[in-house]
């Protein structure tokens, strides 16, 4: 097969799961009706964002104090502008996103392993996963963070990096724990370029650029419709444009520094790999379900079994880069440590497990990973334990998409007493 006809298989493969998703995902995607969970602020934050270009209150028309970045809200004012302010509208770009993530998926595991079917294999895991799902169907920033992480890391498999530095700017542009990443990216590509001998003061320089200047700029300009109205939070704090807009930040600091308020479905991480505190996005109590009494719930838990294999996968192949340090295991590593151990830090802050689809992608590959090292019965293994998860998504699917059931057959879904 031609180099050109391998590409287009390629797009293929990738382009058709991410239909099949797209379709997964736009199935009654009005459904709950209303804004749910955190839509109640970047649903409405997003329409003000379309008419103003900042974050006003909708009732007052007074500045709003907002304390994440506006990326996230501008790609959710795209779905809105399409389809109107409604469910639809303000959940589309969500969909739209998630599902252009599992074509990322693909191309990912397609670089770091170089053979199809093992690339189909991440495919496959990532679309049946219930976090992902979920998070493609809630107007949330989530899915959009690790999107352009996704960008992030595809690039810099290919060592472009001025699209990674771009991209790892808007990261940080749609939710500030996109930092972690930068530099955790920053310091493996010095280690990179040393272990290659290319360590030079202009390559240093150069990489200064890509990886600070550059998702600097990216960062300020996404602010543009801050510092070009007059509206906007903190803007006439000070007469400088830059102290006003410092002292923002710094109030956005001191925010989520401080951010310890109780929640009855905080989670903290040592339980996130092990789905030990799935988010309750939506619950409630409807009377069409067939039964005499009924649930409807949106529950951001990741497919149980897909992320408690992980797990293991994910020790397995830390195991497997102490001994061989191998590339595959080194990237998929750092990028899981670099979105997942820092929250360890923040043991009182509020925090919720939804916040680990940042590295969702990545924790599936070190299964792909796993994989890859089977040499005989490769393919058999794979599609048992597909078939397995394949099975266990389709169970938990009515709580992925929020369909009525019964109120036993709820109860039957919560398979750990943490999950209520």
């Amino acid at each position: 097969m031609t180099v050109r006809g391998r590409i287009s298989r390629d797009w293929v493969i990738a382009l058709s799961f991410s239909a099949l998703g797209l379709a997964l995902r736009l199935w009654n995607l009005a459904t709950p009706k209303g804004k749910y969970f955190d839509e109640i602020y970047y649903a409405t934050n997003a329409r003000s964002l379309l008419s103003h270009g900042v974050e006003l209150d909708s009732k007052t028309g007074a500045a709003q104090f907002i304390v994440h970045p506006p990326v996230g809200k501008w790609l959710i004012s795209f779905g809105i502008k399409l389809f109107g302010y409604n469910e639809f509208g303000w959940r589309f770009s969500s969909a739209l996103i998630g599902s252009a993530s599992i074509a990322l998926m693909y191309f990912t595991a397609k670089k770091l392993f170089n053979n199809e079917f093992l690339s189909i294999f991440a495919t496959f895991l990532i679309s049946v996963d219930g976090l992902h799902l979920v998070h493609s169907r809630i107007a949330l920033l989530d899915i959009f963070l690790l999107f352009f992480i996704q960008i992030t890391v595809l690039a810099f498999l290919h060592q472009k990096y001025w699209i990674a530095g771009l991209a790892l700017g808007l990261a940080i542009s749609t939710k500030w724990s996109g930092l972690y990443v930068l530099l955790a990216l920053a310091i493996l590509v010095l280690t990179l370029d040393y272990r290659r001998n290319r360590l030079s003061l202009k390559t240093f320089s150069v990489r200064i650029i890509q990886f600070g200047l550059l998702p600097l700029l990216t960062y300020l300009l996404s602010w543009t419709g801050w510092f070009a109205t007059t509206g906007g939070w903190d803007r006439k704090w000070s007469p400088n444009l830059a102290k006003s807009f410092w002292h923002y930040h710094a109030e956005i600091l001191d925010f989520h520094s401080h951010l310890t308020d109780s929640h009855p479905y905080s989670a903290n991480p040592w339980s996130w790999l092990i789905q030990g505190r799935p988010t309750s996005l939506f619950y409630a109590t409807p009377k069409d379900c067939g039964a005499s009494s009924c649930a409807q719930e949106v529950l951001a838990l990741g497919t149980p079994i897909l992320w408690w294999a992980a797990t293991f996968g994910l020790m397995v192949t830390f195991g497997y880069w102490i001994s061989k340090r191998e590339w595959a295991a080194e990237i998929i590593l750092v990028v899981t440590a670099a979105s997942y151990l820092p929250w360890f830090a923040f043991q009182k802050r509020t925090m919720f497990s939804f916040y680990a689809i940042s590295f969702e992608p990545f924790l599936l590959l070190t299964l792909v990973y796993l994989l890859s090292k089977i040499g005989r019965n490769q393919r058999q293994v794979a599609v048992i334990f597909g078939a397995i998860v394949l099975v266990n998504f389709l169970y938990f699917l009515p709580l992925f998409l929020g369909i009525p059931i019964s109120y036993n057959s709820w109860r039957d879904h919560m398979w750990l007493p943490s999950w209520i």
